[in-house]
Parts: structure tokens; C-alpha cells; sequence
């Protein structure tokens, strides 16, 4: 299936991991521990936001770190950005 940005922040947990990583890189275990959603929930959701560009992971001997790639959230923040003057 391909997704895209729109996917990745449709959801609730999906944006504030999203927040979280952008603030720094974390393991997967890391972010796994700041919320109250199963190990293997956290994963799914990881995975989605490496299919739609948003973060990568990198491996350090058996830890896998999550990273953000901020510049493939721009086509959302230019959609989103051209209804500004709507809600002001």
C-alpha cells in the first residue's frame, strides 16, 4: 500500500510520536516507553511513518533508532497553510 504524509499524521499517537522525535532521536524502546500503547502497537506506527518518509531508523549493534526527516512534512504544512486566512 503507499501512504503518504497525510496517513502518517492522521493519527492521534502517530503526530505526538512525531513531536516527540522531533525534539531528539530515540531508540525504539525509548519511544515505546512514553506511551500508555502496547510495544507492538508503537511498532505499527513506527512502520507507518517510515513508509510515508517521515522517519528513518538506524541501527547501533542491536538498538534501532528512530529519526525524523522534518522536510517530508512540508506538503502537508502547504495544504494545511492555504486555508490559514480562513480561520483567522
Amino acid at each position: 500500500m503507499r501512504r503518504d504524509v497525510y496517513q502518517a499524521i492522521a493519527d492521534p499517537v502517530r503526530r505526538d510520536i512525531i513531536e516527540l522525535l522531533s525534539q531528539e532521536t530515540l531508540s525504539v524502546n525509548s519511544v515505546a516507553e512514553k506511551f500508555d500503547v502496547s510495544r507492538p502497537a508503537i511498532s505499527k506506527h513506527l512502520k507507518i511513518l517510515e513508509e510515508c518518509g517521515i522517519i528513518n531508523f538506524s541501527k547501533e549493534g542491536r538498538v534501532r533508532y528512530c529519526e525524523i526527516r522534518p522536510e517530508k512534512l512540508i506538503p502537508a504544512f502547504l495544504w494545511i497553510e492555504q486555508y490559514k486566512n480562513l480561520w483567522e
